[in-house]
């Protein structure tokens, strides 16, 4: 499912950041630009109402829709790796994937319902104002939205962080950042959900997400494949309890890097480089016309 339009500008864009090495660099063609006082605005706003018996009718009827969404959307996604969860603690966590799709929440959420788990998604303020479903998604589903301010970051998002922790919720945070549409390779990681998973005293359920191809051409995209996806569980990471929080997440953040790495590379039986091509964008009909050539 292809959802937003200038897909091949959306890649040429991902190969430009790629050749700059910008890997926490903005693709995607017009996304919502808020200022920092609109932004404490619409999140103020959003905390608000999650309060009013409105915002509660709406909860129970996003979850439905992100249920249902799941049940069709994920239908052929398979897993790997389930044993890692084996002896994780019960209670909550925070969890890791490779962000590269507005809806790549939705295989995590079937890994979450797998485990009988609730799953509450950081979300960028910006994707509150997203277009149509997406934007009522984003608001009723169970997100944390983030300000890019220090006072928020290191007041507000944590209090919202340890309450969803506290019902045993996992918390995905993507910490590569930004979306980049379908691209396959893991790229750098930032520091912040290792940083609060130490504070919080909580593991990293570490994932990393394949994207397949199926030789069927998208609806109303006739340059690119349906693709479905496995998802890797890898070993859980915990926080030492000898290193403070600092030392912690650079330790956090360069294990999960090294797994997503090795599940990268196992799973396409090609090793990392980060050079751009068009296979990197799973389902572009473009690497595979040049494949035949």
């Amino acid at each position: 499912m292809i959802i937003g339009d200038n897909r091949e500008q959306v890649i040429q864009n991902i190969k430009e950041a790629v050749n700059s090495g910008k890997w926490d660099a903005k693709v995607e063609v017009g996304d919502p630009v808020l200022s920092i006082k609109e932004s404490k605005e619409l999140v103020n706003a959003f905390w608000r109402e999650q309060k009013t018996f409105k915002g509660k009718v709406n909860n129970r009827i996003g979850h439905l829709l992100f249920n249902s969404l799941m049940h069709v959307l994920t239908s052929s996604t398979t897993f790997t790796g389930l044993e890692n969860l084996a002896n994780l603690p019960q209670g909550g966590a925070i969890i890791t994937a490779n962000h590269f799709n507005q809806i790549d929440s939705l295989p995590i959420k079937h890994l979450a319902n797998k485990t009988h788990h609730s799953l509450t998604i950081a979300i960028e303020d910006t994707n509150l104002k997203l277009p149509g479903i997406l934007c009522y998604l984003m608001n009723y589903v169970g997100t944390i939205p983030l300000i890019e301010t220090p006072s928020y970051i290191g007041n507000e998002f944590p209090r919202h962080l340890h309450d969803a922790l506290e019902q045993n919720s996992w918390v995905l945070i993507y910490p590569e950042q930004e979306m980049w549409w379908n691209y396959r390779k893991p790229r750098e990681l930032k520091r912040g959900a290792y940083y609060f998973a130490a504070k919080q005293n909580v593991p990293v359920i570490s994932t990393f997400i394949e994207i397949q191809t199926i030789d069927k051409l998208e609806k109303d995209h006739p340059n690119f494949y349906q693709t479905k996806y496995v998802v890797h569980v890898l070993p859980p990471i915990f926080p030492d309890v000898k290193l403070n929080a600092n030392k912690n997440s650079k330790q956090m953040m360069k294990r999960d890097y090294q797994q997503k790495v090795a599940a990268y590379e196992k799973a396409y039986q090609r090793k990392l480089d980060s050079a751009f091509t068009p296979w990197d964008i799973a389902g572009w009909r473009f690497n595979y016309q040049k494949k035949s050539k």
